[in-house]
């Protein structure tokens, strides 16, 4: 009877590798670990703006993210196969931002800033079926769940640069680097880094009315990866670009928001390393959602607040679901 147990197990385990290595071949997800540095969504509204004058703002950032992907489809995640893939992440982060006294760049209509965003991530993930890479003899595994929480991925923005067209229009440009901080492990579904670098270079075009309270924010970035040295993997050039409508009207004694975001977000080139043993599969994703925002003046001082929440409603070779944001800052 045992002997039978084992051979029907051993029967499985070849089943199931036999279907991801035969997913991996036309269904797989791009990206390693289904997602990038960027959260879609992340930036798209005045709240990401630059301050025009001198200011230091202190913002905490929460957000949640719920995720998956069919059974029939298959993740590259930290070195192993994963089929079957559900994310829930929490995270949280606190934002320092500065921009000097001198940030005028000899003009008045020009102002210089930097920041720097610390995140803690809570995160599970569970899959219904992990096989290794295509070429390796580790061991398979019918489902399995992970789960850690432990800082993340350091971002950095060192260059913010904003022109002030005049008072209700804004053009700004800024830089990210996110450094491999995060805990990163092979082999584990749930990690907390992506244990490579990414360059984020951001166009933004600011309208906010002075008189009519009425908001059209649009940011455009694209992000450009290192190879995670763990798996020799590349995951492809991402661009994406994030939007705002909205009308803030004058309520609770302060300036109260509501509108729509919105996102695209397309893989423009293919992941690439030896690791990438699943082909170079871009991903393609677009969420919508609504926004609400507050903003409330304290003499110099300010409070701003937000929430919004994204729908995923198409997305391609990548986990699909829903993103909660939620920011509060305090300008000095």
């Amino acid at each position: 009877m045992k002997i039978k147990l084992r051979l029907m197990r051993l029967l499985v385990n070849v089943v199931i590798c036999v279907i991801a290595l035969y997913c991996g071949a036309g269904s797989a997800a791009a990206e390693e670990g289904g997602t990038g540095h960027y959260f879609p969504g992340s930036m798209s509204s005045f709240i990401d703006g630059v301050s025009p004058k001198p200011a230091f703002l202190f913002r905490y950032n929460q957000i949640y993210y719920s995720g998956s992907v069919g059974a029939n489809k298959a993740l590259p995640i930290a070195g192993v196969t994963a089929l079957g893939v559900h994310a829930t992440s929490w995270g949280e982060g606190i934002t320092f931002f500065w921009r000097p006294n001198g940030g005028g760049i000899g003009s008045p209509r020009w102002s210089y800033a930097m920041s720097t965003t610390i995140p803690f991530l809570q995160s599970t993930v569970s899959a219904s079926a992990v096989v290794p890479l295509p070429g390796d003899v580790r061991s398979v595994s019918v489902s399995r769940t992970g789960s850690v929480g432990a800082l993340g991925d350091l971002v950095f923005m060192p260059l913010m640069l904003n022109y002030n067209v005049n008072p209700n229009f804004n053009i700004n440009f800024r830089v990210a680097f996110y450094a491999p901080t995060g805990s990163y492990q092979v082999g584990h579904l749930a990690n907390t880094g992506k244990n490579y670098w990414t360059t984020e270079p951001t166009f933004a075009l600011m309208y906010f009315g002075a008189k009519n309270g009425r908001e059209a924010s649009l940011f455009t970035g694209i992000d450009f990866n290192t190879t995670n040295p763990a798996t020799n993997y590349k995951s492809g050039t991402q661009f994406h670009m994030d939007g705002t409508l909205a009308q803030h009207l004058p309520l609770f004694k302060g300036l109260t928001g509501f509108g729509l975001t919105s996102y695209y977000y397309q893989q423009v080139t293919g992941d690439s390393g030896s690791g990438a043993n699943l082909g170079k599969f871009e991903s393609t994703s677009a969420g919508i959602g609504p926004v609400a925002s507050y903003i409330k003046q304290f003499g110099h001082h300010q409070l701003m607040a937000e929430l919004k929440w994204l729908n995923e409603y198409y997305t391609a070779n990548r986990l699909q679901g829903n993103t909660v944001f939620f920011k509060i800052a305090f300008k000095i």
